[in-house]
């Protein structure tokens, strides 16, 4: 057995394991909300995303993924390939045990950020500061800023607008008949957007933005006017409590977590098997090449990871965001998916670096704030910026450190 060999048995077994660490820490971002508002079970949350995440990630996972994670570092400077061997497995390491440790402690994690943080520190000790894309690590710094920060503001925005034009009104009945068709339409057509825009697969349609624009303009007023009917129909001969409305907006917030869920399982697995897929490039043709096929089992290896990950760990992070942030309820959560997907989408669409798990905590904050300062746990909100903080130095440092040990075993 070669040591290229070796190191992608190794690297299969360490993607495995970023992809569980990926799968215990993020599945928060889909799922808190909904289990903190009570629309769903933690029981059911973990079987959801676990399920979703998995066929997102075989099925709809990009099947042509960029071994070097988001351009941090140029590997044109670095000759030998028995290098970036190392340094991509000490990524992983790196990158899976920090998120691993953040899951411990029940906080949440961009695990983008994380690998970013383990190339960088690649980067550094393989090739010194002229191999690191300085530009592209400013704009991650610049994500801890944009994403929390606008996705609380939309969510902030969005409770307000349901509180004042439904849950503030004496017939608040039939505000929910009135608005709430409005806002199923308004999330179909974001799920259907976000689709388009963010999965590989709508990807590879590469339809014209105005033949997307029509598509979603159709969906919007299909939606609505199903939307409609069905509100009328849920709500006739209903008590006149806010449970009737909480109700409407319990069954859209499932459908926009279970297609979160589904939508992160196809983007973040590559966080996990890019270093690996380049590990098996090298192995098989001793070369190394910034973006390649992915095989179907290390797409399959990334989904299964993620699904233990959901399974085993995916209750603890979940707790922290659902739950000891703010009180949620259904409408307070579906103002929190609104908030972090448009984010998500808006930012994506504009080529700015967002996180996830940043959107979703910001979005869980500013539908806390529309309560007032009282409504948030700021010191658990300090925790998680705290580790938020953290991750880019500690990954990077960590795979400083194993590389140069491996290095010097090995080379």
């Amino acid at each position: 057995m070669t040591l290229f060999d070796i190191f992608l048995y190794l690297s299969m077994f360490t993607g495995f394991f970023m992809a569980f660490n990926l799968g215990g820490n993020d599945v928060a971002n889909s799922m808190a909300s909904a289990v903190g508002a009570k629309a769903i079970t933690i029981k059911q949350a973990v079987f959801i995303a676990g399920t979703l995440n998995f066929v997102g990630a075989v099925f709809l996972g990009s099947h042509v993924t960029a071994t070097i994670s988001k351009g941090i570092i140029n590997p044109e400077m670095i000759a030998d390939t028995r290098i970036i061997m190392i340094g991509m497995f000490s990524a992983l390491l790196a990158a899976g045990f920090w998120v691993f440790v953040a899951t411990l402690t029940a906080l949440p994690v961009s695990s983008t950020h994380s690998i970013v943080g383990s190339m960088l520190g690649f980067g550094l000790a393989a090739g010194g500061v002229g191999t690191v894309n300085w530009l592209i690590m400013g704009g991650v710094v610049l994500s801890w800023i944009i994403s929390p920060f606008f996705a609380a503001g939309l969510s902030f925005l969005v409770f307000s607008h349901i509180k004042k034009t439904i849950l503030d009104r004496k017939k608040f009945i039939l505000q929910t008949k009135r608005w709430a068709p409005v806002w199923v339409a308004l999330t179909f057509s974001l799920i259907i957007l976000s689709f388009l825009y963010k999965t590989p697969i709508g990807k590879k349609l590469d339809l014209e933005w105005w033949v997307s624009i029509l598509l979603t303009a159709a969906i919007f007023a299909a939606i609505y006017l199903i939307g409609r009917f069905l509100a009328h129909k849920i709500l006739a001969g209903k008590e006149k409590n806010v449970d009737s409305v909480e109700n409407i907006f319990r069954r859209v917030q499932i459908c926009t977590s279970c297609y979160v869920a589904l939508s992160h399982g196809a983007n973040d697995v590559a966080n996990a098997i890019g270093p690996v897929v380049a590990v098996y490039i090298i192995a098989k043709q001793h070369v190394f090449v910034p973006e390649a096929e992915v095989p179907i089992s290390i797409l399959v290896l990334g989904g299964l990871g993620i699904a233990m990950g959901i399974a085993i760990f995916g209750s603890r992070v979940m707790a922290t965001v659902g739950e000891k942030i703010t009180q949620l309820n259904n409408t307070r959560g579906f103002s929190v998916d609104f908030g972090a997907a448009t984010t998500i989408l808006l930012a994506s669409k504009m080529g700015l670096p967002v996180s996830s798990t940043h959107a979703a905590v910001g979005g869980v904050a500013g539908v806390g704030l529309a309560r007032g300062f009282k409504a948030v746990d700021f010191r658990v909100l300090g925790k998680i910026f705290i580790y938020w903080v953290l991750t880019v130095p500690i990954a990077a440092f960590t795979c400083i450190l194993i590389f140069n040990i491996l290095k010097a075993i090995i080379l």
